[in-house]
């Protein structure tokens, strides 16, 4: 488990965490979701024991805090700025970083040996790092932060400028590594990811934590109505079964429960030249909660 807080960081006026607080646990996939500048590479950075916090607490499996060296051997990190050599190949890179670790000996070839398969590079392990595509290089960046066999994973936006195969790549490799029972912290500002691979979701923004529950919690709580669409092919001369605004042949319903509106229409007799449902997603709660304006920052 991971705890954290009330976690306070300043920049001079810039409050870049204000009293964020959450807990992860065991095997779970938290995401931080928010906008750029929202504070979630901040919050990483304490969690890896990176920056130190103004206030607050970060403990680890109730082992202790990050800022001990002992704890920090715990934590696989992949930031978003690469942390790779690109002057060395794939290979050098994670026996440099394992012997970071102490890894040694037959266990090190042994650990080499697996991320460069768990990544996909075992092809390229002899090529310089500054030859390969940008996927093969986060492919490699998270290589490398698991090359100690961490239990808890830090993944700060992993598939920034990515291509598709490869973006595919990290997300089976993320989706594996849960299945394995890895605690693992997410961040990112795209909602398909968030959606796709996390357990629950924290959206974060201006350095609080806005709300922070399961995707379909989160739907429920903040998604607003959705809304049916329907042409029919004329209208009834008998009251619709439904509520709703009708303009001609159109009907446009907002429910909370679309199913059950869905179920009145189709069993009323009526005939439909069109349907349609728009359905509330994540990025409906996101724009909801933070807001709908452009940010410089």
């Amino acid at each position: 488990m991971i705890k954290v807080e009330n976690l306070t960081k300043r920049f001079g006026e810039i409050t870049a965490a204000d009293g964020v607080s959450f807990e992860v646990n065991s095997g779970e996939i938290l995401g931080l979701l928010g906008p750029n500048g929202a504070g979630k590479t901040t919050t990483i950075n304490m969690l890896v024991g990176v920056q130190q916090p103004d206030s607050g607490k970060i403990e680890l499996d109730g082992v202790g805090n990050p800022l001990d060296k002992d704890v920090r051997k715990l934590i696989g990190n992949a930031p978003q700025s690469l942390a790779i050599y690109e002057d060395l190949t794939a290979e050098e890179n994670l026996r440099f970083f394992g012997r970071l670790y102490g890894i040694t000996g037959k266990n090190l070839n042994v650990r080499v040996k697996w991320a460069l398969s768990f990544s996909g590079l075992t092809e390229r392990k002899n090529d310089k790092a500054k030859t390969y595509s940008g996927g093969m290089k986060r492919r490699l960046n998270l290589a490398c932060a698991l090359i100690h066999d961490p239990p808890f994973l830090l993944l700060d936006e992993p598939t920034v400028g990515v291509d598709p195969q490869s973006r595919n790549h990290i997300f089976e490799s993320i989706e594996k590594l849960h299945s394995d029972g890895r605690t693992i912290i997410y961040t990112t500002h795209y909602m398909e990811e968030a959606q796709r691979l996390c357990d629950r979701v924290a959206i974060i923004d201006k350095g609080k934590i806005l709300a922070l529950d399961t995707v379909n919690g989160l739907l429920d709580s903040y998604g607003g109505l959705s809304v049916i669409n329907v042409k029919l092919e004329s209208l009834p001369e008998k009251p619709l079964p439904v509520d709703g605004n009708v303009d001609g042949n159109n009907l446009r319903i907002e429910t909370e429960k679309p199913l059950e509106e869905l179920a009145k229409l189709s069993g009323s007799g009526l005939k439909f030249l069109e349907l349609s449902v728009d359905r509330a997603d994540l990025e409906t709660v996101f724009l909801n909660l933070t807001g709908r304006r452009l940010r410089d920052r």
